[in-house]
């Protein structure tokens, strides 16, 4: 394993939605309860906010995971990211492009990309993504813009393709999680899997034992 597969020593990617609940508050403190359990990446992806409020989160973010000895990555925003001293960017395909991300960062500065067809998945690795996202796999609300779900054999033939590490996204649930690693998924990232549950160090833990 090479120095920058190094880096990526996760499996369970947590991302966040403030959506989910009344206020950000609520947010951290559920972040936190999946932190306490296990929880070792997370990203902050919280669109259509002010700057400011953003960056305001991306600190206070980077002192909760630094807490709990967890990575950060910040979605989209190298700015932002490099201001909190995040771990990284997660970045989407209507952004800034991989390959202008790793002209600009530090060698450790870790870059995930969001993926969502053969093509996107090859060209994140070619241009110097240290992981991939890829899917939906399974339905689900916050990924209904791309379309119909994937299933785990559109999975399986990106796995086939890349060697950096992929993290199947939409829809996991507890049920569909050792379908997605048999796939050849090198772990899981997820929202309401962990966060919209009443339990969310019950469910984090649970996920950690599968993973």
């Amino acid at each position: 394993m090479g120095i920058r597969e190094q880096l990526i020593d996760f499996t369970l990617y947590l991302i966040t939605d403030r959506k989910l609940f009344a206020a950000h508050p609520l947010l951290f403190s559920a972040v936190e309860g999946a932190l306490r359990a296990g929880v070792r990446a997370v990203q902050l992806r919280e669109k259509e906010l002010p700057v400011r409020e953003l960056l305001e989160m991306a600190y206070n973010m980077r002192e909760l995971t630094r807490k709990y000895g967890a990575r950060l990555f910040i979605n989209d925003r190298v700015d932002i990211a490099l201001c909190a001293e995040a771990d990284g960017v997660h970045l989407g395909q209507s952004g800034i492009p991989v390959s202008a991300v790793r002209n600009m960062v530090k060698e450790e500065f870790i870059i995930g990309a969001s993926t969502h067809s053969m093509e996107e998945a090859t060209t994140a690795e070619r241009e110097g993504a240290d992981f991939i996202t890829f899917g939906p796999l399974f339905e689900t609300p916050s990924k209904r813009a791309y379309g119909a779900p994937f299933g785990v054999e559109a999975l399986r033939e990106v796995r086939e393709r890349v060697s950096i590490p992929l993290f199947g996204i939409g829809g996991i649930k507890h049920g569909n999680v050792r379908e997605v690693l048999q796939s050849g998924a090198f772990g899981v990232a997820l929202i309401s899997g962990i966060l919209g549950e009443a339990d969310i160090k019950g469910a984090t833990e649970r996920y950690l034992n599968m993973l």
